[in-house]
């Protein structure tokens, strides 16, 4: 008897705590801007579960606001409300019955609120948007410096702000288990709410939640503790850092393992290792993006952390992304503008990894089709 063939290390399952992945593909959550009542719709459903029927394991939900003053834009999804948690559901119960896990990404916007959708400027809101009918607001920081010199002054978050903002990331993670989520996701990155707690680049606080590290961890690091309380211990927690602001400056990666250690002892399962978002004084700190940049950033936290990551970032094929998995330098990996080009991402993935030769990765509604196909093709050839 022939040995089985061996499985890609990009599709073998993967557990958290819970919850069974089929592979290890994940489509990172996406921004589409696609709402003005902050709850998701017909356009959400079609756009989320179409990476379903296309094989992925987990798709994650865009970052989702936990309060009004947290959205970016006034097309962005909230989670505050029975009612968003309600229009939820149709999604969740999509995923699910294609046997894929759902995530969604709770977020504040912090500094980066009140701005314009990417085709109308990306830029502040200001009086020019109100003949969309979109009117600013005050963003929130932890100080009255904006996000950069184009954004006005923000609310600087006290104490009574602090406490606040964790009971609406408690209520949102009871709102998205009644919305049927398999996983959480804390979007501490891109220059957002908690990232701008974490970096020294915003950061000029001299109180406890500012200063040293544990002094700039502290608010972040409740916010986890909360919704970890709040969340099934049956089900995962994931938290995305940008790991580094830019080239030597500001936030690093080993400050990044130091939090991500901290995070795993509250109960934290996997890191989504992202960078940058941070107003930078020079282009040159950036880091620089080629294929599969953030990928070291992955392999440091877990070998330095001891926890499972997220890989993301220009990754584009099935023989990259099955090389990132095989050679441990993370566990999953996320992919989102190769997601939008082509859905079936995974599902083809499986194909050229040679471990699907009978479109098992699709719904039996295509696999039935496509086999057809194949099957005609070799008899013309």
């Amino acid at each position: 008897m022939s040995a089985a063939p061996e499985v890609a290390a990009l599709l073998t399952p993967l557990r958290l705590r819970g919850v069974e992945l089929r592979n290890r593909i994940v489509v990172s959550p996406m921004q589409m801007y696609a709402t003005r009542q902050a709850a998701p719709g017909p356009f959400h459903l079609v756009h989320l579960g179409r990476f379903a029927l296309g094989g992925a394991a987990l798709v994650c939900v865009e970052a989702t606001a936990v309060a009004p003053e947290g959205r970016s834009t006034l097309h962005d999804l909230g989670l505050w409300s029975e009612e968003q948690a309600d229009a939820f559901k149709p999604i969740t119960a999509f995923l699910r019955a294609h046997g894929c896990a759902s995530a969604i990404q709770l977020q504040h916007a912090g500094r980066k609120a009140s701005s314009q959708a990417p085709w109308d400027g990306f830029g502040p809101l200001g009086a020019q948007d109100a003949v969309r009918g979109e009117s600013p607001w005050t963003a929130w920081g932890p100080t009255a410096a904006g996000w950069s010199e184009a954004y006005p002054p923000t609310h600087p978050i006290d104490t009574a702000d602090v406490d606040y903002l964790i009971g609406r990331y408690r209520r949102a993670a009871g709102l998205a288990l009644r919305a049927g989520f398999d996983a959480i996701e804390i979007h501490a990155a891109h220059g957002y709410l908690l990232h701008s707690f974490l970096s020294p680049l915003a950061n000029t606080r001299s109180d406890e939640f500012g200063g040293s590290l544990d002094g700039r961890m502290k608010f972040p690091l409740a916010v986890a503790r909360a919704l970890r309380e709040a969340w099934p211990e049956e089900r995962p927690l994931l938290f995305r850092m940008s790991c580094v602001d830019g080239e030597s400056i500001g936030w690093s990666l080993e400050d990044s393992i130091a939090l991500a250690r901290r995070l795993r002892a509250i109960g934290v399962d996997a890191i989504d290792c992202s960078s940058g978002g941070m107003s930078l004084p020079s282009p040159s700190k950036l880091v620089a993006r080629r294929p599969g940049f953030q990928v070291p950033f992955a392999r440091a936290i877990r070998e330095g952390a001891g926890l499972p990551t997220v890989a993301v970032g220009l990754i584009r094929t099935a023989a990259q992304a099955n090389a990132i998995v095989e050679e441990g330098a993370a566990d999953l990996v996320a992919i989102a503008r190769e997601a939008l080009w082509n859905p079936n991402f995974a599902a083809q993935a499986a194909q050229e990894l040679g471990a699907d030769p009978k479109w098992r990765s699709w719904p039996r509604q295509f696999g039935w089709w496509l086999a057809r196909r194949a099957r005609a093709d070799r008899r013309s050839g």
